[in-house]
């Protein structure tokens, strides 16, 4: 049973609208206000630029990296890349941007383990900075109306600790801009992981150069635009056609799209499956597939289209959402001149209860018009090397188009068969005849505006990380990745190709959903098809961190009684480790340590019985030796942290002891480390 409805819709979603007209790209001078109404204009951002700017990004890359023939092509030393450095009166300033003629700076990424010191953005050769931060912490930008829409921590971020963030705030410049940073003096260095996305503009085009005055008539707009990003709405509502079927297997389900130049600006996608034990793997076999004017330029399953990859998990996003449970919305912009025709294909052997909605409105098409392209790859097996083993490390390639276009986003899907993070591989764009890429990133999670391995899951306008089922990485992951303003047009032909390295050898599955925008002759290379969207999804792992010793008290979980001073401590996932099994999958590390260094812990509310004690800990190359106390009385214990690889080590059998007042102090005290120790030496970890 079918039906079919097709109304128009007259009333105007409510929300702000931003849209181009023909009078707007007569203007000749760029602004940061022109800018934002570009960021959140679906229309303009799936045309083909009109001045051709080129995209490419400056990063702290290794710049052992200087050739594909050499294996120090792969070389992981990521944090300390800069292009020189300047020496300014008494300051000395790491310059890591610096560019000459008009351009505009799209995104800026960055993360560090310490913050301390000053980023400075000097703008048309000027000597004095035209902005400053006063750390390396774009969350102290100080941007009047700035907020989550464009400028977003990580998830690892610490306001005084390590972490990063990510902002994609345009900063214009009409003659050039350099940016550079200076350590605080008497802080040791620390590794600096920078990714800056601009676009160089031809020679004349004008540029109005950001400043504090250009930041101050712009607030409002800044506002508005942070705002829509987080809640975005249809920019036009038009003709909508809506069907609902059950397509059984081979079947499908297609809506004709209105004839003449139009474009569709919203598809509402519902997948109804009532046993959710089939849900991941019967949203991987239907298939969305489009056409216009003639030729395919969709095909991708729809699990994957979703952003979300295997198991179709919730998104939320400028471009797409989805709750998670088939109902998914897509904001791609999907303009034709004749003719179009959308479908949902049926590739499993049960039957599929579906319902799409389109939204289509007129667009002229002239010139500079694009057709929207998906397409997806998938490949099983793939080699992971260890980071430092350069010698042995490959590249994947990610998605290869031939033609003009815009490259707009991807998403990666992959199953990790090794327990530990996959991702330190680095992204590599090649645009049209670059001699080096354009686009040279510093890791997978880097290039998904996130820092920090592993990743946990988190959303944002412009992607995220939908799936991360476990801590160590193992299993099931997802990224995603939209672009606004830092989409890249290419005229001939766009190549990615990503990394395979991880923290150990192994292998993993990799599902690459990529959106761009291309004329009528672009075509992806290398896509997948039917016989690779039916692989059938691989049984998720377990949870290590379901594990627990039996009647255990986890350190981790437990509140500090008293300490030395300078003691720090933090929950540290073991889920990665070889060297045994951690109760809860995770240990109380105090990384900092000293001789002398203590830390004490509470059991209360026991009875008068006797208690046998008995710990868990960890040993590795850089651990210390430490004693226990009980009760204020020695164990006469000694336990020597030093291993050469990561073990859990235990029960140690600290004795029977009867509490005090109901309670019994457990005091552990640093008291050496083994000459063999290297690194911090004194670290000590504490499972249970």
């Amino acid at each position: 049973m079918k039906t079919i409805k097709e109304v128009i819709l007259l009333a105007v979603s409510i929300g702000l609208i931003f849209g181009y007209s023909a009078c707007d790209e007569q203007k000749k001078i760029i602004t940061l206000e022109s800018l934002l109404d570009e960021m959140v204009s679906v229309e303009e951002l799936s045309r083909f630029p009109s001045s051709y700017y080129t995209c490419h990004q400056e990063s702290s890359y290794d710049r052992r990296s200087v050739s594909p023939n050499l294996s120090t092509w792969y070389a992981n030393d990521d944090g300390f890349g800069i292009i020189r450095i300047d020496t300014v009166g008494t300051r000395i300033e790491k310059v890591m941007f610096d560019q000459t003629g008009p351009g505009v700076i799209t995104r800026i990424w960055i993360t560090t383990l310490d913050k301390r010191g000053t980023w400075r953005f000097y703008f048309d050769g000027s000597s004095e900075p035209g902005w400053v931060i006063p750390s390396y912490d774009l969350m102290k930008i100080d941007i009047p109306g700035i907020g989550p829409g464009l400028l977003q921590p990580h998830t690892s971020y610490e306001p005084e600790g390590k972490g990063g963030n990510t902002l994609f705030l345009p900063i214009p410049y009409a003659k050039g801009c350099k940016i550079t940073f200076e350590d605080e003096p008497g802080v040791n260095t620390t590794p600096k992981y920078y990714g800056i996305n601009y676009r160089r503009y031809p020679a004349k085009t004008e540029i109005e150069t950001f400043s504090a005055e250009v930041v101050k008539r712009a607030e409002q707009k800044i506002t508005e635009t942070d705002n829509l990003l987080l809640h975005p709405v249809i920019s036009k509502s038009g003709k909508i056609q809506s069907e609902k079927k059950v397509i059984r297997a081979s079947d499908s389900l297609v809506i004709q799209l209105p004839d003449g130049e139009n474009a569709v600006y919203e598809v509402r996608f519902n997948v109804n499956i009532e046993d959710t034990s089939h849900f991941d793997q019967l949203m991987r076999e239907i298939i969305f597939c489009a056409g216009f004017d003639g030729k395919q330029t969709i095909w991708v399953p729809l699990s994957d289209y979703s952003g979300g990859g295997m198991g179709a998990p919730s998104v939320k996003s400028w471009y797409l959402d989805n709750d998670g449970k088939g109902n998914i919305i897509s904001r791609w912009l999907m303009p034709y001149k004749k003719e179009g025709i959308l479908k949902l294909i049926n590739i499993s052997p049960k039957p599929i209860d579906v319902e799409m909605k389109i939204n289509t409105s007129p667009l002229p098409w002239n010139e500079r018009s694009l057709y929207f392209h998906s397409s997806w790859r998938q490949e099983v097996a793939i080699p992971v090397h260890k980071y430092d083993e350069p010698e042995n490390c490959t590249e994947w390639n990610f998605a290869t188009i031939k033609g003009r276009g815009i490259y707009m986003g991807d998403v990666l899907s992959l199953f990790n068969h090794a327990p530990r993070w996959y991702g330190e591989g680095d992204e590599k764009i090649w645009v049209d005849n670059d001699s080096f890429p354009s686009h040279f990133g510093t890791g997978t999670e880097d290039y998904y505006n996130s820092s920090w391995a592993p990743v946990v899951p988190f959303q944002t306008p412009f992607g995220g990380a939908p799936r991360a089922d476990l801590e160590s990485s193992h299993g099931y992951n997802a990224f995603f990745r939209t672009r606004n303003l830092d989409g890249i047009p290419f005229r001939e032909k766009l190549r990615f190709d990503i990394e395979m390295i991880g923290w150990q050898r192994g292998y993993s599955d990799y599902a690459t959903t990529i959106y761009w925008y291309g004329d009528y002759r672009s075509q992806a290379i290398g896509t997948s098809g039917t016989e690779e969207a039916r692989r059938k999804l691989i049984k998720a792992p377990e949870n290590p961190a379901d594990y627990k010793i039996e009647s255990s008290i986890e350190f981790e979980a437990l509140p500090i009684a008293n300490s030395s001073p300078t003691m720090r401590s933090e929950k540290q996932s073991t889920a990665d480790f070889e060297g045994g099994k951690w109760s809860r999958a995770s240990q109380l590390l105090f990384p900092n340590g000293k001789v002398g260094d203590y830390v004490e812990f509470e059991f209360d509310n026991l009875d008068s019985s006797k208690y046998k004690m008995l710990l868990y800990a960890t040993q590795a190359s850089d651990y210390g030796i430490i004693n226990f106390i009980v009760n204020d009385e020695p164990t006469n214990v000694q336990f020597d942290g030093y291993n050469k690889n990561i073990k859990h080590v235990g029960p140690l059998n600290l004795g029977v002891f009867t509490p005090l007042s109901g309670k019994l102090k457990l005091r552990i005290e640093i008291t050496g480390t083994n000459n063999l120790s290297q690194g911090a030496r004194y670290m000590m970890g504490l499972d249970c």
